[in-house]
């Protein structure tokens, strides 16, 4: 698996030691989010080191988003239905419903507006 890794450096070291899996391949490391998206690479992922003195708790999560995902999210925040999400990124409604699933799965989220939430207060996406 190819990913992204996005966090300081100090972060993004730990997390990098903890991936020594020969399975996930690091291709870049970014400060943000968006410094990671801007930079348009072919990747499985994108993995956000988690801050230390936020560890436990709701802001835990396993498995990273993958790029389309975040892509779902982002549209998720901006009020979108699946159906205009769906022509937005020309795939279909079902393929929504299953990525804002997989989305609620790997954040830990009740709903579509708890899975926004939980991305914003992780700084995967932005306002």
């Amino acid at each position: 698996m190819r990913v992204l890794l996005v966090g300081s450096p100090s972060r993004r070291a730990r997390v990098r030691s903890q991936l020594s899996s020969a399975s996930i391949e690091v291709v870049g490391e970014f400060p943000s989010l968006a410094a990671a998206q801007a930079a348009d690479l072919d990747v499985d992922g994108i993995v956000v080191a988690p801050d230390e003195s936020r560890a436990g708790g709701e802001d835990e999560f396993e498995e990273p988003l993958t790029p389309r995902e975040i892509q779902v999210l982002e549209l998720l925040a901006e009020g979108l239905p699946n159906k205009a999400i769906a022509e937005r990124l020309s795939i279909s409604d079902q393929t929504v419903k299953f990525h804002v699933s997989s989305i609620s799965g790997k954040l830990g989220a009740a709903n579509r507006t708890d899975a926004v939430r939980r991305a914003v207060r992780r700084g995967l996406i932005t306002l």
